[in-house]
């Protein structure tokens, strides 16, 4: 049968994006779909990823400008920046990587279709435009890539003026002195410290027991420990009832109860930004009349291929759950790709880091010291702190660590964990060091750098080789 197109992409974020650009390295045909009418990319770097990072990476250089030359300058933060010049900084990247996007299709001649897709059978996908009108179009292969978004508060309107959501808050008017910010994922905590950077007195209201509990313990003490010099405080285990503006002390309210309790409290603030749980965007895409399994939250179900129940369909990305990451997605929507072509050499299994952009930065790859300690695996720890460290000094920080979980008898790397400036950049030496199965001999046979971060495995290697010989158990080191 002869079809329009080899591959349809819906959605041009992450997956689909690294799915468009695989496809037509194997002189596919390809069209991308579109829901944006302005703008491509997705979430990915129009409203997620590029666009916090970038104002991430602003209110980190004023962080450290400060910490260096302002010790004797009463003046907070935000009277000295304006929350525009942070703006524009992020709509000059934001700008650049939606250029870097479309250069990149049209030089690649990916076809592109701005409007909402929707399967209409396993190789056909209508796409109604922002006039109403519907087009269809035939293809081998369906890519889904349609991403996450997140849910609406259920006690109180967002008006993306005094309360924002991920999307609004790129466009603040200013830097508040005081901000709730609800929720206590991964985007919270790391715009949470975003704003305690610039000086701005954040509140955190979670419902959850604890705030990301996937952390090794250790890592985690640091990061309260820096929370607490930026005075963040983190209030868990509560249910907020209600966000309104109280007209004779002329601020906002935040009011809401410890769910076991049932307190009742009160915060008064400038701002809220609120963090919903994301959910897949899979609803209206035909996937139930396809018979395309989803779970009970509407994530798709695919098997290591990134293939769904119906063979000529594939979903990647947030749509399919965990991990929701870009980097991840990237990975996904190439791997796909592959396969379509006859290509299964590539699997997403294993272990793989993950990084959150908070100020300082967290990554980690492998099991945490509790996760040994829970499952009885027999382990070593090596530890080195940034204060150690020639490169923490010029810097002028002193917060971090990094923490090697070892196998004592092999000497190799069963995790890796670390709180400080350049974590996400430096967890690929431990990433590689895993998955090619090399000893920690490694860093203290070879020369790193210096002064740099990367030092901190070198130091945290023989702090680990010293704890084995002084438990007894023998190291054998190569070349010995």
């Amino acid at each position: 049968m002869n079809y329009d197109y080899d591959l349809i992409i819906i959605g041009s974020g992450p997956a689909g994006f690294s799915a468009a650009m695989q496809s037509t390295k194997f002189g596919k045909k390809v069209l991308l779909v579109e829901a944006d009418e302005k703008h491509l990319g997705g979430a990915w770097i129009n409203a997620g990823t590029v666009p916090s990072k970038a104002l991430r990476e602003a209110a980190a250089s004023i962080h450290k400008y400060n910490l260096l030359f302002s010790e004797n300058d009463n003046k907070k933060v935000y009277h000295r920046y304006k929350m525009s010049e942070l703006l524009r900084f992020k709509d000059k990247v934001v700008n650049y990587e939606n250029s870097e996007v479309k250069r990149n299709l049209i030089k690649n001649e990916v076809h592109t279709a701005r409007g909402f897709g929707k399967l209409s059978d396993p190789h056909t996908v209508e796409v109604a435009d922002h006039l109403g009108k519907v087009k269809k179009y035939s293809s081998r292969y369906i890519l889904v890539a349609t991403g996450s978004t997140a849910q609406k508060p259920t006690t109180f309107e967002i008006d993306n003026k005094i309360v924002v959501d991920n999307q609004s808050l790129v466009t603040m008017s200013h830097v508040p002195r005081r901000l709730v910010i609800i929720g206590g994922g991964v985007n919270a905590i790391e715009y949470a410290t975003i704003f305690a950077a610039l000086g701005t007195k954040v509140n955190m209201l979670s419902s959850r027991e604890d705030y990301l509990p996937f952390l090794d313990s250790e890592i985690k003490t640091e990061l309260n420990r820096m929370l607490e010099r930026h005075r963040l405080i983190i209030h868990t285990g509560v249910h907020v009832d209600g966000v309104a503006l109280n007209p004779l002390r002329n601020c906002t309210e935040v009011k809401f109860h410890d769910i076991e309790t049932k307190e009742p409290r009160v915060i008064e603030t400038e701002q809220v930004i609120h963090f919903g749980i994301r959910m897949p965007n899979s609803t209206g895409l035909g996937l139930e009349e396809l018979g395309i399994k989803t779970d009970e939250k509407g994530y798709v179900e695919v098997n290591d291929h990134y293939q769904t129940s119906v063979e000529s369909v594939y979903a990647a990305g947030d749509i399919v759950g965990f991990p929701g990451l870009a980097s991840a997605s990237f990975t996904q929507g190439r791997i796909a790709c592959r396969h379509m072509v006859g290509k299964d050499d590539i699997k997403l299994t294993g272990a793989h880091p993950f990084g959150i952009y908070s100020i300082p930065e967290i990554s980690s790859i492998g099991i945490t010291e509790d996760e040994a300690k829970a499952t009885g695996v027999n382990y070593a720890i090596g530890r080195a702190y940034y204060k150690e460290l020639t490169k923490s000094s010029v810097s002028n920080t002193d917060i971090g660590i990094l923490k090697l979980i070892i196998d004592p008898e092999s000497m190799l790397l069963l995790g890796v964990h670390i709180i400080g400036e350049s974590a996400c950049d430096i967890i690929h030496i431990g990433q590689s060091m895993m998955k090619n199965k090399v000893p920690v001999n490694y860093l203290i046979d070879n020369i790193l750098n210096y002064p740099t971060f990367s030092e901190a495995y070198r130091v945290a290697a023989f702090n680990a080789i010293n704890r084995v010989n002084k438990s007894g158990l023998k190291y054998k080191q190569e070349n010995s």
